[in-house]
């Protein structure tokens, strides 16, 4: 039988996301109180400039004093879309103090102070959920939470960032430089004014983070990520990378040591195979694989960003966080349990695609592959790139005939800061002129 008190709901935040929660609210409203067991109000909408025109909205739910708005008492959940850490923080926990529970998108914050938050809603008897915060509509986080709390999971890669995989897509599909991609991205509104947070790698940082915690019920800061951008990733990458058979992607990695005392997490671009699935990954579009002992892999693939598919994930945990209302229960909180060390990038196995531009003269090389040796790198393949046509001489020593060569190096898998020390000393060699690239090779 159903509940005829309905469900008061705040809403912090009107934008892109916010707006699609309160249309869908309205619309859907007898359906979402068919699937809760009550009716759901939407009480109040907490914005920042009032007098903007809100197709669907009604003026009349509409202020600018969130605290106010949250601290009402009759609340019964706060939906908070306004992204950042203050005021968002301050208001989570003001909604908890008050006996509100609280779904959030805001990746940003759970990343950075997401135990202290999970500590709050806790003390309160209240819940957090936050699936909208790491993949969009893509259910991944009550996956990992719930559907594979019985089973060890022991890595998750992923592409978790739809602006720079529509970038590095559309290098790949046109030839198109970094810049250029960005410029189309940006018209299309795949990237924002400032793409910062996407392009250098922040925004997947703390999905990586959160999907790393949740994985290894130990707690991963953004702190705790080592982070690299695409800014970096020319033309010339791509195209190394098709000769190679692969292709460029900006990757999220969490991974289990192989005894299981430790953890690492790391979003960086890499080369993927064109054969692995997350190679075909094309557009906004995002892709996470789980790798667990007993499920094997599972991929979790959907539009990562957008205001009706973050809508349709925040949804999804207002039926919930409903439901536990009216059962007089929680969800699951932070599990932390296995306090794992989180080990540094360096400490990380990987393989490096390395571009060297060298001199024209016999014996480059052998020097190359003996600085290799001495950091205990072993090299895959070596081919020569680009500008003039280059061979070895009787005695294995590269020989060019005139001009600067281009070495591609390949290795096979070392630890990060071995082959971060090799490109070092690379670069101090009289005969490399320039290290034009460094790339993992990932997926294999």
């Amino acid at each position: 039988m159903m509940r005829t008190r309905p469900l008061k709901v705040a809403l912090l935040g009107c934008g892109v996301v916010g707006s699609e929660v309160a249309r869908i609210m309205t619309t859907h409203a007898d359906d979402l109180a068919a699937r809760i067991g009550a009716p759901v109000e939407l009480a109040g909408i907490a914005v920042r400039r009032p007098n903007r025109v809100r197709a669907g909205v009604a003026p009349g739910l509409l202020t600018t004093d969130a605290t106010a708005l949250v601290k009402r008492g009759d609340i019964d959940v706060v939906i908070e879309v306004i992204g950042g850490i203050e005021p968002a923080r301050s208001l989570i926990t003001t909604a908890f103090e008050h006996g509100a529970s609280v779904v959030s998108a805001n990746k940003a914050l759970l990343a950075a102070d997401g135990t202290a938050l999970h500590a709050a809603a806790v003390e309160a008897g209240v819940d957090l959920y936050y699936e909208a915060a790491v993949a969009g509509a893509i259910p991944l986080i009550r996956p990992l939470r719930e559907s594979l709390a019985g089973d060890r999971v022991d890595r998750v890669l992923g592409i978790v960032n739809g602006t720079t995989n529509f970038i590095l897509d559309k290098m790949d599909s046109t030839g198109a430089g970094y810049s250029e991609a960005l410029d189309e991205a940006t018209a299309l509104g795949y990237a924002e004014a400032d793409p910062t947070a996407d392009v250098e790698g922040f925004d997947a940082a703390a999905k990586a983070a959160i999907l790393a915690g949740i994985a290894f019920h130990t707690r991963v800061t953004i702190g705790d990520v080592h982070r690299e951008g695409i800014t970096e990733v020319t033309a010339g990458d791509i195209a190394s990378a098709k000769e190679m058979g692969c292709t460029v992607k900006l990757l999220a990695i969490c991974e289990r040591s192989a005894d299981g005392s430790s953890v690492t997490a790391r979003v960086h671009p890499a080369m993927i195979p064109l054969t692995h699935p997350l190679a075909n990954v094309r557009g906004a579009y995002n892709a996470v694989f789980v790798e667990a002992a007993a499920a094997g892999r599972l991929m979790f693939y959907g539009p990562g960003a957008g205001g009706s598919p973050t809508a349709s994930a925040v949804l999804g945990d207002l039926v919930a966080t409903c439901r536990n209302k009216l059962a007089n229960t929680t969800g699951p909180g932070e599990s932390a349990y296995a306090r794992l060390t989180v080990r540094p990038m360096d400490d990380v196995v990987t393989r490096y695609h390395i571009s060297l531009d060298v001199a024209d003269k016999p014996g480059v090389l052998a020097q190359v592959a003996t600085v290799f040796a001495e950091h205990q790198v072993s090299i895959d393949t070596v081919r020569q790139q680009g500008r003039e046509q280059a061979g070895t001489d009787d005695g294995g020593r590269l020989a060019v005939d005139g001009g600067e060569a281009s070495l591609v190096v390949v290795t096979h898998r070392a630890p990060d800061a071995a082959l971060a020390a090799t490109v070092e000393a690379l670069r101090k060699l009289d005969t490399v002129r320039g290290v034009a690239s460094i790339m993992r090779v990932e997926g294999e």
